[in-house]
């Protein structure tokens, strides 16, 4: 008998997402590679064996999955984690039909988080950020993309990234940096962006890439926060410093953010509510994911959902994330799925794939988590369901059992 850390046995379904070595695109986005009561074993950390039968493992924790459903952890590709203060009484706003520039031009949005989070210290941060990730991981998260953005200026903005580091060392699940310095004109440089955008390129950028502060560059395209040549400026600035672009993409308005992303190599193009038709045809053939965010919209009030169901029937790699912020306060990836389901129109299939090895392929991990696969990370969620249709089909609950990081439990239901 072989001797392993943990056996997970019995499972009703095992969704290992197998498939080539990258993102799933178009109709591949519809393979689950199901294993039906079947077993996982792990050791050191690591997925040693998947398969229908137990080829004579023992291990010190088995894990009885019968009416279950195993897959691979989710992913969140896409978060602004960091922040502080809260804002609620926007919600008041949206309610008395206030668009989100209105709230933001009344003193809200962005700026108005950046108030705050400067404020506070690097400690409270962490503590803050620190309880969001513990409701990410009830809900079956174990990888998270964090954005800065919420300061500003060059010593807040290395701030939160330094808590975003501290954060991934201390908390049991990955924290991946993405540098946001352009996520909005801070007030102070009101009627003088183009000196704001020159500190982001000459200042900012070099003292991130010189800490190694993040793996990623991100700028938010859009009318009335950085036009489409300054974005392309500082996103090439971030990749001549190392950092890997990414954009946030034709939220509000086309932009051409997609088309910008495909032509400078982004890894991802986030949100693209009103992303073109040539868009569309460049993503399709480009290896640029696009990471769609249901929730922000639901948070918005807004009828206008992303073209999901065109983007993967053109042949678009697709991934889906929280956009957890103080504007869309959720933690919760099986709330996004759903949304995505029910809004979006994508089917149960393509969520699950968005959700898991697109998402992690959208923040350059696919290789090491994202599927249950021999040799990767053991990145594992168990879900207290007979089905993986069950998932969007069974809403307003968490679904979650049994939340496994690199090989240990790190939550699990009636024990937290």
């Amino acid at each position: 008998m072989k001797s392993v850390d943990v056996l997970i046995k019995g499972a009703n379904e095992i969704l290992t997402v197998k498939g080539p070595k990258r993102a799933r695109k178009g109709r591949e986005m519809s393979e689950l590679r199901i294993i039906r009561n079947g077993y996982v074993a792990i050791d050191n950390g690591k997925i040693v064996y998947v398969g229908k039968d137990n080829p004579g493992y023992q291990a010190d924790e088995v894990i009885d999955a019968k009416g279950k459903i195993v897959l691979p952890g989710f992913v969140d590709p896409h978060t602004h984690l960091v922040f502080s203060g809260y804002r609620d009484f926007e919600l008041d706003l949206k309610l008395k039909g206030y668009s989100y520039q209105d709230i933001s031009e009344m003193g809200g949005g962005i700026n108005y988080t950046v108030k705050l989070t400067r404020k506070a210290s690097k400690e409270r941060l962490f503590e803050e950020a620190s309880k969001r990730i513990k409701s990410m991981i009830i809900h079956g998260t174990t990888t998270c993309e964090a954005k800065s953005g919420y300061g500003l200026s060059l010593k807040d903005e290395i701030k939160i990234l330094e808590v975003n580091r501290e954060l991934n060392k201390k908390q049991p699940i990955d924290i991946i940096s993405t540098f946001l310095g352009a996520h909005a004109v801070p007030e102070e440089y009101k009627g003088k962006k183009e000196e704001y955008v020159k500190l982001i390129i000459d200042e900012m950028i070099p003292e991130v890439a010189e800490r190694d502060l993040a793996r990623f560059c991100d700028v938010f395209c859009e009318k009335g926060y950085f036009n489409r040549e300054e974005s392309r400026e500082i996103l090439v600035a971030g990749k001549e410093h190392g950092m890997i672009p990414k954009i946030h993409a034709d939220e509000f308005s086309n932009c051409s953010g997609a088309e910008l992303a495909c032509e400078i190599g982004a890894i991802s193009a986030d949100h693209l509510l009103k992303v073109s038709e040539k868009g569309i045809e460049m993503l399709a053939k480009s290896n640029t994911i696009a990471i769609l965010l249901p929730a922000t919209v639901f948070s918005l009030m807004s009828k206008e959902f992303a073209p999901a169901r065109k983007l993967i029937d053109c042949g678009a790699a697709v991934a889906l994330a929280t956009d957890l912020n103080p504007n869309c306060y959720t933690e919760n990836m099986q709330f996004v799925m759903q949304l995505a389901c029910f809004c979006m129109k994508m089917k149960i299939e393509e969520v699950i794939v968005a959700a898991t090895i697109n998402a992690a392929y959208s923040i350059g991990v696919g290789d090491k988590i994202g599927s249950i696969e021999q040799g990767k990370d053991a990145d594992i969620l168990i879900m207290d369901i007979p089905s993986y249709t069950f998932i969007p089909y069974h809403f307003g609950i968490n679904l979650a059992d049994t939340v496994i990081k690199s090989g240990k439990i790190i939550w699990k239901k009636n024990l937290d």
